[in-house]
């Protein structure tokens, strides 16, 4: 390895880590801003630095002790002074403490203005935990749940229930990104990076955009989207498998939609008629929470032929990282 790759919001920086591991020279080593919205975001500067000749095996990588030791769920905690600290200010006097209180801002205006129930938020949380029980490696496995479990379960953040929040998850995920020469000189099929995007949207904050003109999407998912489909040259009818981040469900339905899988207020719908495999490691909520980098790890399974819930001749997958926040993506393929 001569290059690693990670993100904010953790407690293992890329120089620290590879001293203690007894790397040797390094030529390349970045660092993304916004936590779990840079997941994505890690393997497009991985590719970029490859692409560049700067270096030839980059190491993307996410590990913390979140459920240990800072816990993102919590909210508010003593944290050193920042410009974004500062801004969190207009909210916090308001009520809005933890991610959850500021997702559902969104979540309840998107149940009132296409006319739906919370019960649309329960789709992604079942659909991800019935894949989950079939995941030896998942928090979750043997424990699927149904509409029913979900209504039953406590409000967190009224539209938001206990069960389309994500957990929390000590955890580490590695993604090696190097040639493709190289790649098919290794023990396992490589998959091929057809494109890679970033995109923050106007007006944007994390997790509290509401000063825009609607709640109802994801203006920064629209960014990555377009971009996404003009590199690759792919279309939402090509993709075969779907890694969505899955912090909240309601944001996951914002993201079909803003990707063109379905039309505004039809992703709930689209997710129960299973039109699409989504998440099939369990996701967030099912596997484990490691701010989306496991969700590339199952994309690279599934177009290599070994998840425990494979896609029968998946080729083209779809990963995204956080949303709500500036955000980035992935089109994965395999090497044919």
């Amino acid at each position: 390895m001569d290059g690693p790759v990670t993100f904010t919001m953790d407690t293992n920086p890329e120089i620290t880590v590879a001293q203690a591991a007894g790397i040797g020279e390094l030529t390349f080593f970045s660092r993304v801003h916004h936590g779990g919205v840079a997941a994505c975001a890690t393997v497009q500067q991985a590719a970029l630095a490859v692409a560049a000749g700067v270096a030839e095996v980059v190491v993307c990588y996410r590990a913390f002790n979140e459920r240990s030791g800072r816990r993102f769920g919590s909210g508010v905690q003593r944290r050193e002074p920042s410009a974004e600290g500062a801004a969190l200010g207009r909210q916090l006097p308001f009520g809005l403490l933890t991610p959850a209180s500021r997702v559902a801002m969104a979540a309840q205006r998107y149940l009132h203005v296409y006319g739906l129930t919370p019960e649309v938020f329960g789709h992604v949380a079942v659909t991800d935990r019935r894949y989950a029980a079939k995941n030896p490696a998942a928090y979750f496995h043997g424990k699927p749940i149904t509409l029913a479990d979900h209504a039953a379960s406590r409000w967190i953040a009224e539209p938001l229930r206990l069960l389309v929040c994500c957990q929390e998850t000590d955890g580490g995920q590695a993604i090696v990104v190097t040639t493709a020469e190289r790649s098919r000189d290794l023990r396992h099929p490589p998959a091929v990076v057809l494109a890679a995007a970033q995109g923050a949207g106007r007006k944007q904050e994390a997790l509290t955009s509401f000063y825009r003109d609607g709640l109802t999407g994801l203006p920064e998912t629209g960014v990555v989207a377009r971009q996404l489909w003009r590199t690759s040259g792919l279309r939402p009818a090509d993709v075969d498998v779907s890694i969505l981040y899955d912090h909240f469900t309601p944001f996951v339905l914002m993201q079909l939609e803003e990707f063109g899988f379905c039309g505004p207020g039809e992703g709930g719908d689209f997710v129960a008629a299973g039109a699409l495999p989504i998440n099939t490691h369990g996701g967030q909520l099912g596997e484990a929470y490691l701010h989306g980098m496991n969700g590339i790890a199952e994309a690279v399974r599934q177009l290599r032929g070994t998840s425990v819930n494979q896609v029968p001749g998946a080729a083209r997958a779809l990963v995204t990282a956080g949303t709500g926040v500036p955000t980035s993506g992935l089109v994965l393929g395999t090497d044919t």
